[in-house]
């Protein structure tokens, strides 16, 4: 019986925090491209996610619109940082 490969390992899972760091990203690009961050709740946005090198990427589509308002509903339980983060890029909270 032999170690399991690099590609046999089961890949890492990703934290809470990553999620909302992979979403943020891409309502920050989705305000960078259009100005704004009404988004239609069934909005999907792409977002490339993963490493530098092109074979480890790969582009997802996330449910932003969704994201958003659930960020919105959940104003009052999300830390201080992240309500300045989506404030900062035109989240309107009401």
């Amino acid at each position: 019986m032999e170690p399991a490969s690099e590609d046999e390992k089961p890949k890492p899972r990703r934290t809470q925090a990553d999620k909302w760091a992979i979403n943020y990203a891409a309502a920050r690009q989705y305000y960078e491209r259009e100005g704004h961050l009404h988004v239609p709740r069934k909005h999907t946005e792409p977002i490339t996610i993963g490493s530098d090198s092109a074979e480890k990427r790969k582009v997802r589509e996330l449910n932003l619109g969704a994201w958003i308002g659930n960020q919105r509903s959940r104003a009052a339980t999300l830390t201080p940082e992240r309500m300045e983060l989506l404030s900062a890029i035109g989240m309107r909270w009401s």
